[in-house]
């Protein structure tokens, strides 16, 4: 599970527990200016996952670090579908983060609210 915040400027994503063992990650820091939006999503997990390097993937179970698919890097850190957020980034290393988080809604609302509706 990861933990979002926003902080002086940025979005602020703290990996959690022995997930940072599985993403290989404890922390991102992603400037505001590069989150394009955030939903909750969750059916993503059944969608392809590309080529994952590195990280872990077992299926049902956990997905988690970094994944290559069609030319876009996205980072994962998802047990639950269901607490399952998409966050789409624009000029980052990863273009999608997909996390799991304690409530979807919330996070969604606190940074769809520090967007400003700029999108």
């Amino acid at each position: 599970m990861a933990r979002v915040s926003v902080d002086d400027g940025d979005l602020v994503v703290d990996v959690e527990g022995m997930d940072k063992l599985w993403a290989l990650k404890s922390r991102l820091t992603i400037p505001l200016a590069n989150v394009r939006g955030a939903t909750a999503d969750p059916g993503i997990v059944r969608e392809g996952k590309g080529i994952r390097a590195p990280g872990t993937y077992v299926p049902g179970v956990i997905v988690a670090g970094t994944f290559h698919d069609d030319g876009e890097r996205v980072f994962w850190d998802v047990h639950d579908s269901a607490k399952a957020v998409v966050i789409q980034l624009a000029d980052e290393h990863y273009a999608r983060l997909v996390i799991e988080v304690a409530d979807p809604s919330s996070t969604v609302d606190m940074i769809e609210g520090a967007l400003g509706g700029r999108h």
